[in-house]
């Protein structure tokens, strides 16, 4: 599993932008977001709050103005306001291998918890947010959903007064070229165990 915590840093005693990410398997599902970092110098931290037999490998990279924020046109749901204290979930189907999410606000703050589920109650990743800005520091990430059932949960965790508008939609589509490739194994053993085959 992987359990980290995820801060920007602008300046001292300044954290406009908290996460705290939890992802079942980080080999399967690993974490990609892009942080906003706008006017002056910024710092991202990186703390892997795991237990100690649990090591992580982070990558920080720079990406220009025209990034995945830049075009937004491949969202397949459009901009739907979440209230504070609701949520909406996002099915997807099973040749959907990846799925981005955008949050954002009027320039409130944001505070959200972004689940994907597969399976009730399984959650696979979860995120917590805080953001003091959502207009200039809105959230984007590309969460990966292997096999079938996934559904990507966002709850509006602040209050009435302070609501949300978030866009889902697929990011990269795989083509399964047999109905057996799209099954959930459930004995644990591939497609060869499954009635003798």
């Amino acid at each position: 599993p992987l359990d980290a915590d995820v801060e920007l840093w602008a300046g001292p005693d300044n954290t406009p932008h908290k996460m705290r990410v939890y992802v079942e398997n980080g080999a399967t599902r690993p974490f990609n977001t892009v942080v906003e970092t706008p006017r002056g110098p910024n710092t991202i931290s990186v703390r892997n709050i795991g237990q100690l037999e649990f090591p992580m490998a982070a990558q920080i990279d720079a990406v220009s103005a025209a990034g995945p924020l830049g075009d937004m046109s491949r969202m397949d749901q459009g901009p739907m306001t979440i209230q504070g204290g609701a949520l909406r979930t996002y099915p997807f189907d099973p040749q959907v291998d990846s799925v981005q999410v955008l949050l954002r606000t009027d320039g409130r703050p944001l505070n959200a918890r972004i689940e994907l589920l597969q399976g009730p109650n399984n959650n696979k990743q979860v995120i917590e947010l805080y953001t003091e800005d959502g207009l200039d520091r809105p959230f984007y990430a590309i969460l990966e959903t292997p096999g079938s059932g996934n559904v990507i949960r966002i709850v509006n965790t602040a209050t009435v007064e302070f609501p949300l508008t978030c866009s889902a939609g697929a990011y990269k589509i795989v083509e399964k070229n047999s109905y057996d490739e799209m099954q959930p194994v459930i004995s644990g053993f591939g497609s060869e165990g499954r009635g003798g085959r």
